[in-house]
């Protein structure tokens, strides 16, 4: 058995990882992810704006994952954020794919329409078709 030399450059080769997503198991292809698309998020960016503009909310966060898009909105920084607007279209056909969460948990709103169920965090909002 021969031993490896620390100079010596085949001993400093090692497999690279690929920054590709792992593939499913069942069927080979690359899972989707749910985002917003550019008309939600104006929406919801909408509303942020303008209750930043009033000095009630201060930061916000997206998460894009394999069956919901999540947009938190914090009024301090804190761990738990104080509304959740979630897009889970697998719901689309049920009650709606979008949620409004308040920070324990319960839904405030939910519907088809996310102008609709926006409303729930901006009553004053008018809703223009």
């Amino acid at each position: 058995m021969q031993s490896r030399r620390p100079n010596d450059k085949t001993a400093s080769l090692s497999l690279v990882h690929s920054s590709e997503p792992a593939a499913t198991a069942n069927n080979g292809k690359i899972p989707a992810i749910v985002a917003f698309d550019r008309k939600e998020l104006a929406l919801i960016l909408s509303v942020y704006g303008r209750k930043v503009g009033q000095g009630e909310w201060r930061d916000y966060a997206m998460d894009f994952l394999r069956e919901r898009a999540v947009f938190s909105i914090y009024a301090r920084v804190s761990e738990r954020p104080l509304f959740i607007v979630e897009k889970t279209p697998r719901m689309r056909n049920r009650q709606g794919q979008y949620t409004v969460t308040n920070q324990q948990g319960r839904i405030l709103k939910r519907g088809h329409d996310l102008a609709l169920v926006l409303r729930v965090l901006d009553p004053d909002l008018v809703v223009v078709g």
